[in-house]
């Protein structure tokens, strides 16, 4: 089982030049293999994304524009980290509960997954979750 140990900060390889500042994700840059890209943007800041935890999914988590904070929870303890800078990426494996919040002004949020959309394998309960944990 994935602990808040194996939620790590990645850090996205960028190139810096007087035109301005070029990142790039390549495959090797996180432990697993895309399958999917989404984006959140135009969140009011006072409204919160996530509420749930993947069993099969691996995510990363990047704030392209502005800043917000995620929340992560392995059922034993929670931290809140801040994204905001475009090549800090937070890699959140399966099994950890997730929360995104305090969205800024012009935020957007980019997440890598591992999966395509399946309902099926979200865990949407917080109980549930807590439970999941235990057995």
């Amino acid at each position: 089982m994935n602990t808040l140990n194996d939620v790590v900060i990645i850090e996205i390889p960028n190139v810096h030049e007087e035109r301005g500042k070029l990142s790039v994700i390549e495959k090797d840059i996180f432990p697993f293999e895309m399958k999917r890209v989404y984006y959140l943007y135009d969140v009011p800041s006072d409204a919160y994304r996530g509420g749930h935890a993947h069993k099969k999914q691996h995510s990363l988590v990047l704030a392209l524009s502005g800043s917000f904070n995620v929340i992560v929870d392995d059922g034993n303890s929670r931290k809140r980290i801040m994204l905001n800078k475009p090549h800090i990426g937070l890699y959140i494996p399966t099994g950890i509960w997730r929360e995104i919040e305090n969205f800024s002004s012009g935020s957007v949020c980019l997440v890598l997954a591992s999966t395509e959309y399946e309902e099926e394998e979200y865990i949407r309960d917080y109980n549930e979750f807590k439970l999941s944990k235990t057995t």
